[in-house]
């Protein structure tokens, strides 16, 4: 008996996730189709001119608009930002820095503040317990 492989594939929407990028401002025959994990390979290994040229300009999905401002995705929203941003209004958004903005990001500095302690707090717990049991 003979096993083949058959070839994993995605929808558009997960490869543009994964890709980092704004499916509907994607190339029509990529939302159409289905994305092979090779072609997603590919596709990150060396990027095409329109994926370039998402990446660079946009619009980018809430994520990567999140991550570029330094706030969470909830965040974005309690900032009243719910639809794709280009890197220019992104830009213009870091330099106008509204009121929500800073506190946003202040908020984002505390939990990753948290995040840090929590986990050293974890590792000295897992030093401690090494320790006891040798």
């Amino acid at each position: 008996m003979t096993s083949h492989q058959s070839t994993q594939t995605m929808k558009p929407a997960t490869a543009a996730k994964k890709l980092g990028v704004y499916l509907e401002a994607t190339p029509a025959e990529f939302q159409e189709g289905v994305v092979s994990r090779n072609e997603l390979s590919a596709l990150q290994a060396d990027p095409p001119e329109w994926l370039q040229e998402l990446r660079r300009n946009g619009p980018h999905p809430r994520p990567v608009v999140a991550a570029k401002l330094g706030v969470s995705i909830a965040g974005l929203a309690r900032g009243g930002v719910t639809e794709p941003l280009t890197t220019e209004q992104i830009e213009a958004l870091k330099k106008e820095s509204p009121e929500w903005l800073q506190r946003e990001r202040a908020t984002q500095a505390e939990v990753r503040k948290e995040t840090v302690r929590i986990k050293e707090k974890n590792a000295e717990r897992a030093e401690k317990a090494r320790e006891e049991r040798s």
